[in-house]
């Protein structure tokens, strides 16, 4: 713990790769509902403007181009969507044990509707519905991944009430 005085950080945005941008955007705002507040578009390199330079800056010089969208959550959080042409268009390797992202994770209370929509569109349920603290809350999780292979999990119910004690009261 510091003696410095710290506040919490709000979560911006996350950036997903994906094969085919169009067939993400399409999935992500069927089955999320997410806003797409940015249709996908192509950003080639060049070093004339802040973008581009930002973009070499990331990506180094072994790229010409990719697309992006931007999507965002009913609570404003940004869902940056890339392709690049020239990428591994398989599912990524599910690696929980190695250092890296592991996994994000959006909350809907209707997780049995969720999922059966996610698979229906070519995701899959990774394993059954859980119980989180089945004695005292009826919280409910799952990991599911899109139709892309990227894993991610479902909560019914808020991050803070789920690990919180004495969050919810019978």
């Amino acid at each position: 713990m510091t003696t410095k005085k710290n506040y919490p950080k709000s979560f911006s945005h996350i950036g997903i790769t994906v094969p085919d941008i169009h067939k993400a955007v399409e999935f992500y705002s069927e089955v999320m509902g997410w806003y797409v507040i940015m249709e996908p578009s192509k950003v080639k390199k060049e070093k004339e403007t802040a973008i581009g330079q930002m973009c070499i800056d990331v990506f180094g010089d072994a790229w010409t181009e990719f697309e992006i969208a931007h999507l965002a959550t009913s609570d404003g959080i940004g869902i940056e969507l890339f392709s690049f042409p020239h990428g591994i268009k398989e599912a990524p390797e599910f690696t929980p044990f190695n250092t890296g992202l592991f996994h994000f994770c959006i909350q809907d209370p209707e997780i049995e509707k969720l999922i059966e929509k996610i698979v229906s569109l070519g995701g899959k349920q990774r394993m059954p519905i859980r119980e989180y603290y089945p004695e005292d809350k009826p919280f409910k999780m799952c990991y599911v991944e899109d139709p892309f292979g990227i894993v991610f999990e479902i909560y019914t119910h808020s991050y803070e009430l789920t690990y919180s004690s004495g969050a919810y009261a019978k």
